[in-house]
């Protein structure tokens, strides 16, 4: 790109590429600027263990991404981004080798569920119904509006999701298999599960388990953020990597700034054109509990003791409800659990390009007070072999990142927050500051488009999204959303 672009996009992760598409769509010239040697943000994959064995450093499940309105948009399969969807999409073993287990097939999950079969039914299947509806509300209104389509679903589902998961289980069923699963997809949210809005991370994750599935993508994360890049360039944009921004100025005269950062990154490269009230208020933004994560390179699969976990994508090892609750209660209250909430993740069982011909690659986080530099191999390693006696004789390299070391590979992650801020109730109604437009910023152009603001964390380029389109809105005058540009015809 020669000249100065239109619009500028810092940071190359997924939601600051989808920014970046959405404005190149409405015809702007757009430039994106990476600290990082690589585009991706938590979309990176990278061979840490041993040559051959790729591992997703952050996000590698990626429900979101199969289901957002942005990639829908997208249309994954025509930019060469393959979804692989596991025979499970996640299962929750308990003791005595028995596991809790969610198929794609809400009647399937329900049938495993004894006693508990017709509750699961009873919770699950109008939120089924209405998947797309409730899907599209939260991650496209920014909480500010009532939604246009399914309004009862909507609004059900945002009722009963209110409380906390452990409120939610205890109310609906009775056995501890169908507990524990639902509490084992909350705790994704990396929050205390006897918080309020526990239950909705529980029953929208539940929900999209039956809907769009839990997929992996084939060869790792990076392919998607690599397809992106190339979408950019096709349509004339740029991604300019190894380039940390550390003062706004550097783009005087750019008509629109969108920032894919934290909060306190913005102000910091803002200096004093931020006036101290919003200074003030993104001193109050919270971020939430860090994260201790492992990457195994494996000489066989994990030998779980129940067989079914051996076909799931991911796992979520940490026996009953009551443990779960128990292992996410500590590092929200700034301690280490001894018997952590272990969140694994098995991508050879549907991906074995990720691993030379017999080798295995296999993943796991846990939760962790916010900046800790603790080592949880012990404890991750003696919970999985607590459900698959003999894992440690199949390892045959580990890698591992303390919540530091997680906020130095990606600044966003501060203190090990792979969230970009607490996924409270409040602040997901005010993020990352109380004001109706959460996206603007005191600096007139400049827009925050991360996972700081609505609709929060995770792999949908919603905030990025959102975010473009109200630049587009108040910067250029466009005020309808311009399409996205389909991929060029094959040759």
């Amino acid at each position: 790109m020669n000249g100065t672009p239109d619009a500028v996009v810092v940071g190359a992760g997924p939601n600051g590429l989808a920014a970046a598409l959405r404005l190149a769509a409405a015809g702007l010239s757009v430039r994106v600027v990476e600290r990082g040697e690589r585009a991706g943000g938590g979309l990176r994959t990278e061979e840490v263990t041993l040559p051959g064995y790729r591992h997703d450093i952050c996000s590698t499940v990626h429900p979101m991404a199969a289901s957002a309105p942005f990639f829908r948009e997208f249309d994954l399969a025509s930019r060469g981004v393959r979804l692989l969807q596991p025979e499970i999409n996640f299962a929750h073993p308990l003791d005595g080798g028995r596991a809790a287990l969610s198929h794609h097939s809400l009647e399937q999950t329900a049938a495993g569920l004894g006693r508990d079969a017709a509750a699961y039914r009873r919770l699950f299947g109008p939120l089924l119904r209405q998947a797309d509806e409730i899907t599209d509300f939260f991650l496209t209104s920014a909480f500010r509006r009532l939604p246009t389509r399914g309004f009862l679903g909507v609004a059900g589902f945002g009722l009963q999701g209110l409380p906390s998961v452990g409120w939610l289980a205890r109310r609906c069923f009775d056995d501890d298999a169908a507990r524990a699963l639902i509490a084992g997809a909350a705790a994704h949210g990396m929050l205390n599960l006897t918080r309020p809005l526990t239950a909705a991370l529980g029953m929208f994750l539940g929900m999209l388990s039956h809907h769009q599935g839990w997929p992996l993508i084939e060869g790792g994360s990076q392919e998607l953020a690599d397809a992106m890049v190339t979408a950019l360039e096709q349509q004339g944009g740029e991604v300019v990597t190894g380039h940390e921004v550390t003062d706004l100025r550097e783009f005087d005269g750019i008509p629109a700034v969108l920032l894919n950062t934290t909060p306190s990154a913005f102000v910091a490269m803002a200096g004093d054109r931020v006036h101290p009230g919003y200074r003030r208020w993104v001193q109050r933004y919270k971020h939430g509990p860090g994260v201790f994560k492992i990457d195994w390179a494996l000489s066989e699969p994990v030998p779980w003791t129940n067989p079914d976990v051996r076909r799931a994508g991911t796992v979520h090892v940490a026996g009953t409800m009551e443990e779960t609750i128990a292992g996410e209660a500590a590092p929200a209250t700034g301690r280490l659990s001894e018997k952590p909430y272990v969140l694994a993740v098995q991508p050879t069982v549907v991906d074995p390009s990720r691993a030379p011909a017999g080798g295995h690659v296999f993943w796991a986080y846990v939760h962790v007070p916010h900046g800790s530099t603790a080592d949880m191999t012990e404890a991750i390693e003696a919970q999985v072999e607590r459900f698959a006696p003999g894992f440690r004789d199949t390892v045959i390299a580990r890698h591992t990142m303390h919540a530091g070391q997680m906020e130095d590979w990606n600044p966003n992650d501060v203190g090990g927050d792979i969230s970009n801020g607490e996924a409270s109730l409040r602040q997901m109604l005010a993020r990352p500051v109380p004001r109706w437009n959460t996206y603007r910023t005191p600096v007139p152009g400049t827009y925050l488009a991360g996972a700081a603001t609505p609709p929060g964390p995770a792999v949908h380029g919603q905030c990025g999204d959102n975010a473009a389109q109200v630049a587009l809105r108040e910067v250029f005058g466009v005020r309808h959303a311009p399409p996205l540009r389909p991929p060029p015809p094959a040759c």
